[in-house]
C-alpha cells in the first residue's frame, strides 16, 4: 500500500470521529440547555433535575468515548 493510500486512511479515521462527535455534542448541550431551563421553572426541583442532567450527560459522553475507541479497534 502506498503512503498516499495510508494517508488517506488515517484521514478518514479522523474525519469519521469527527462526524461521530457531532451527536454527542448536541445531546450534551440539548441536556444542559433544558436542564437549567427547567431548573429556572421549578427551584424546588433543582436537585432531582441535576441528578438526572448529570446521569443523561455520562451516557451521553459514553458515546463520544465509544467514538475515539472504534477506529483503534476496527483499524488495521
Amino acid at each position: 500500500m502506498s503512503a498516499l493510500a495510508e494517508g488517506i486512511h488515517g484521514s478518514v479515521a479522523s474525519i469519521g470521529y469527527g462526524l461521530a462527535a457531532i451527536g454527542p455534542g448536541i445531546g450534551v448541550g440539548l441536556i444542559f440547555g433544558n436542564g437549567v431551563q427547567a431548573m429556572a421553572r421549578q427551584p424546588e426541583a433543582a436537585g432531582l433535575i441535576r441528578t438526572n442532567m448529570f446521569i443523561g450527560f455520562a451516557l451521553t459522553e459514553a458515546l463520544a468515548l465509544i467514538g475515539i475507541v472504534m477506529p483503534f479497534v476496527y483499524g488495521q
